[in-house]
């Protein structure tokens, strides 16, 4: 009897799930489901996108990009409106002309509502960009485009350094990654999920002599460098002078632990465009994320790199992370495997009982739209990152 309540307890899930994740691509995208529930459970009225998962009820840049993509991708423009201009007026003041979005929004310890750190976050600052920049082609808005040049331009003025032996390389923020004060002269912290390759790509189309290129091609130098196993850190070092000079090391602040910003990598790996020259040698400098997931059946939560040891379960926002990565390795069961594991974990954060005692996981949520959005060709990255979608684009011309 038990195993037949268990038959049915999962067979429930998949069925309430089934709303949320479309077995076949669609090009309704203006329809889609997944970005439904998201609008309702985590962007309020006034624009702001809510992750309820601290006392300081906090909004974050990266919230705020994520779910304009989002946002673009389902055609929704009213919404993308909404959390552009709240983005605006609460992170960067209402000058987005001079200054970047900080990146941390929410109540302190008076009650009062309030920017808590002004620090921007380079990653989204790339994603507000490039959300404006293709909201200004495929609406044809010539204010997004404006919007998206400022935003730049602040980018490279505040983020942007120069590696002795590297190059050109994207800082996490515009203050207080360079550690000078760690009796390691010359340190930089770079966070290799703020490189979205696909993103730099469409800025070097945009911004033929910006930077881009050369930052695209250290992000994967990166990557070859610092993951032995196969593996990525959540934030890695790189050194200028002493015994290490000229290379990518160990974090001595953040240590070699990958988990929940490193997934993202997996992720931007698998939505980059097969016919980018970096799609395959990234890949290939990732394989341990196919290793551990098919021994243990899920994606590990923690990961120390240089070991390859890993512990914990992810949550289902890994297992959907990992389906563009496993597409693009070409792991069909591995596919199959996680989309079952993905869809019975959201059903579950869904169900009446869940929603009773708390907000939905707000990051697996996040998560799961950009794989699902993906695999469901309701968007793809060209080579050049341009973005297809499926409401401006025919569907023919989505598939890889």
């Amino acid at each position: 009897m038990s195993r037949l309540k268990a038959w049915l307890a999962g067979t429930l899930l998949l069925v309430l799930s089934s709303s949320l994740v479309q077995a076949a691509p669609r090009c309704d995208s203006s329809l889609w489901p997944l970005w439904q529930t998201f609008r309702e459970h985590f962007v309020q009225p006034d624009g702001r996108v809510l992750d309820a998962s601290t006392p300081q009820q906090h909004s974050s840049s990266e919230g705020q990009s994520y779910a304009m993509f989002f946002a673009l991708v389902a055609n929704d423009r009213s919404s993308f409106d909404l959390m552009w201009r709240w983005a605006q007026n609460n992170l960067a003041g209402d000058d987005i002309a001079h200054k970047l979005p900080g990146w941390f929004w929410g109540k302190d310890e008076q009650g009062v509502w309030r920017l808590l750190d002004d620090n921007s976050a380079s990653d989204a600052d790339l994603w507000f960009a490039y959300a404006l920049f293709e909201a200004g082609r495929l609406w044809q808005d010539q204010r997004y485009t404006e919007a998206a040049r400022q935003l730049l331009t602040n980018i490279k003025a505040q983020e942007i350094e120069t590696l002795p032996g590297l190059g050109k390389m994207l800082m996490p923020g515009f203050r207080g990654f360079i550690k000078p004060d760690l009796n390691q002269p010359d340190l930089w912290q770079l966070n290799p999920s703020y490189l979205p390759v696909p993103l730099l790509r469409r800025l070097a189309v945009v911004d033929g002599n910006g930077p881009w290129t050369e930052i695209a091609n250290n992000t994967l130098t990166l990557m070859q460098a610092v993951g032995p196993k196969g593996f990525i850190a959540d934030w890695v070092s790189y050194r200028a002078s002493g015994a290490d000079q000229g290379q990518f090391i160990v974090d001595p602040v953040k240590g070699e632990l990958g988990s929940y910003d490193a997934i993202r990598v997996y992720l931007w790996a698998g939505i980059t465009a097969a016919e980018d020259p970096l799609a395959r040698p990234m890949l290939a400098a990732l394989n341990g994320m196919s290793v551990a997931t098919v021994q243990s059946g899920v994606p590990p939560e923690k990961i120390q790199t240089r070991s390859g040891a890993f512990s914990a379960q992810g949550g289902f926002g890994f297992s959907a992370a990992l389906l563009p990565y496993f597409q693009a390795l070409g792991n069909t069961a591995q596919v199959d495997a996680q989309t079952l594991r993905f869809r019975q974990g959201m059903a579950q954060s869904l169900t009446p009982e869940a929603l009773k005692a708390a907000q939905p996981p707000y990051y697996h949520f996040v998560l799961s739209l950009f794989a699902l959005g993906h695999i469901e060709k309701r968007y793809r990255m060209d080579a050049d990152g341009l973005l297809q979608t499926a409401w401006g684009t025919p569907c023919a011309r989505l598939a890889p």
